[in-house]
């Protein structure tokens, strides 16, 4: 450094206080309180609470030791007050505050006056505005500090981060349900009656479960079988079930129209009914199907098949009643959505019956799709068939208890055991094959497969009761046999032998034979001529005890086998019209007069 810089005067720069530094330093520390202060608080006081009782003495002298020395800073500075006199003994911090109410501020904090002093930022002074200036103020506690409960009264608790004074008094909530009492309440209490809002209970009604929408559907079936579906379906569980022409009608949701088309073994079809009118001329037809709403159930991405069927209609030509209707369909949805659905009379995503009966006209939406007769599982084939929703009903008709022997001396394919070996299973028919809603719009999916689930729960899994059947064609039992393993049937639960009938024996002491024995076209084949002969000699030797019903087309079969029959039934196989005849066995038999 040179000899000039050492002459020169040093300067220092020098920052002067503004009037609002020095307001800022005079003006006290902030000292925190509120929640973070109560949290210290009361975590000192629970470790104290645990000090006294692990060591309850030491605990004592520890207190009293603190009193004391906390007391003589106290003695010190007594008089000292704007009035010349200390706190009177057995003071709370309540009276410390009450003598101290001009405002004057002490030199030193009392501990007697408790840590509800008056807050040095509050402005106590005699000239402020503010509406605790009255109390006498006192430093803020401190976390170091050690706290030395003030003495209260018994029942009350002062918290010491608290500087508020002490909660007011309170008035009990009035209860507005009482009765009046018979002294006079306080005024405080008549004016919270009087302005008190009453609320008014509502008890909480459950809410009404939505209904579903409920359908008109019809149910065809064979002719004669009307009355035994009917029973079937009040069975499971739809109780407005009537019989008419040719089916039943009853109410059901679309769940229970599922639920129908599963466990029906009976019907041919189950038809929605969507629409109905009365008509004067083929082209009502086509105003009708042109006002329902097909869209709801199929669009012009799916296929389409409408059949028409009458009676006693005055039209004309049931053609073009059907081609009124497909084209009232399609122009409905043509002008919804731009485009008209295709037409496929074999496999159709959608069908769609028009009925017509004298002058009225009514629209069924299939939701079966493929007649309900086929179950499946019969891909094989013998000559003249028999339908497996009429081989169900015969035995309905017959009364065949599933508990009890069953015996087809003529099973052909096997369709009378095996649909009488599913229902003393309890396996739905419709439980293996497709339906028409599952290819309408909105098929709930889920829905339909826990409905499956729970009926496949059902099923039991063996029968302990005989199925026997005999064929004279080896073809026909090998038939059988793959018809009943497509059915999931074993070979235990129908015995299928090649046998003759007028040869077999009894499987049990009582039973049920239901047969479908040759007539008609497999009765050309028969080269014996006293088959039926024959074959009641056999019964009434071997069967005595046993109920047989039997379905021909041959309206003097009793005569031939020499039998009375108890009952008859009207029955269509097909095209041809049947009965089915009752017998009850015994060892003489019932003869012709």
């Amino acid at each position: 450094m040179s000899s000039d810089e050492q002459d020169r005067p040093r300067k220092t720069l020098t920052i002067k206080k503004t009037a609002r530094d020095a307001h800022a330093e005079a003006a006290p520390k902030r000292v925190r309180t509120g929640a973070r202060a109560r949290l210290v608080a009361q975590n000192e006081r629970t470790k104290e609470n645990l000090e006294r009782q692990k060591d309850p003495e030491g605990y004592q002298q520890r207190q009293a030791a603190a009193a004391r020395a906390a007391r003589k800073p106290a003695e010190g500075g007594r008089g000292e007050g704007p009035r010349g006199g200390g706190p009177r003994r057995g003071d709370g911090p309540r009276g410390a505050a009450a003598r101290h109410g001009d405002g004057a501020r002490s030199d030193s904090p009392r501990p007697s006056e408790g840590p509800r002093g008056a807050n040095p930022r509050r402005g106590g002074g005699p000239g402020s505005d503010n509406p605790r200036a009255g109390r006498a103020p006192q430093r803020a506690p401190r976390l170091d500090d050690q706290y030395i409960a003030p003495a209260t009264p018994a029942g009350r608790f002062y918290d010491p981060f608290e500087d508020d004074g002490p909660a007011p008094d309170f008035a009990p909530e009035p209860d507005y349900d009482d009765a009046p009492i018979a002294a006079a309440p306080a005024r405080g209490h008549e004016d919270a009656r009087q302005h008190a809002p009453r609320v008014e209970i509502r008890e909480r009604r459950p809410r009404e479960p939505r209904q579903a929408e409920r359908f008109k559907v019809f149910a065809p079936c064979p002719q004669g079988l009307e009355e035994a579906l009917t029973a079937e379906m009040q069975a499971l569980g739809y109780d407005d079930a009537e019989a008419g022409r040719a089916g039943c009608s009853f109410t059901a949701d679309w769940a229970g129209v599922q639920r129908a088309n599963l466990y029906s073994r009976l019907a041919t079809r189950i038809l929605v009914q969507v629409a109905h009118a009365e008509i004067s001329h083929e082209d009502d037809i086509l105003e009708l199907a042109r006002d329902t709403p097909w869209e709801r159930w199929f669009g012009a991405e799916q296929t389409l098949r409408v059949d028409t069927s009458a009676i006693k209609s005055p039209v004309q030509s049931l053609q073009y009643c059907n081609l009124r209707a497909k084209d009232g369909i399609c122009d409905r949805l043509r002008e919804l959505e731009g485009e008209r659905p295709s037409i496929d009379t074999v496999r159709p995503d959608a069908r769609v019956h028009l009925f017509l009966t004298g002058h009225t006209a009514t629209l069924y939406l299939d939701t079966s799709g493929e007649s309900l007769f086929k179950r499946g599982w019969r891909l094989d084939k013998g000559d003249a068939p028999l339908r497996e929703n009429l081989a169900a009903g015969m035995l309905a008709l017959a009364g065949w208890d599933p508990a009890a022997p069953l015996l087809d001396p003529f099973c052909g394919s096997g369709t009378i055991l095996i649909e009488a070996a599913w229902i003393a299973l309890g396996v739905p028919p419709g439980i293996s094959r497709p339906f028409g809603f599952e290819r309408l719009r909105g098929h709930d999916a889920y829905r339909w497969r826990d409905l499956k689930d729970d009926a496949r729960a059902r099923i039991l899994p063996q029968l302990e009761t005989p199925l026997v059947g005999y064929d004279q064609d080896p073809q026909a039992i090998e038939f059988a046999r793959n018809n009943a393993e497509r059915a999931w049937l074993t070979a235990d639960t129908i015995r299928f032998e090649v046998g003759d009938a007028r040869e077999v024996q009894a499987p049990a002491d009582h039973g049920w034979i239901v047969t479908n024995p040759p007539y008609g076209e497999r009765m050309a084949t028969e080269q014996d001529a006293n088959l039926w002969r024959d074959w009641a000699a056999c019964l009434k030797r071997n069967f005595a005890g046993w109920q047989l019903h039997v379905i021909t087309s041959d309206l003097t079969l009793p005569n031939q086998m020499r039998l009375k029959p108890k009952r008859r039934v009207p029955l269509h196989n097909g095209a041809l019209d049947c009965r089915l005849f009752g017998f009850e066995l015994v060892a003489a038999g019932y003869r012709d007069a």
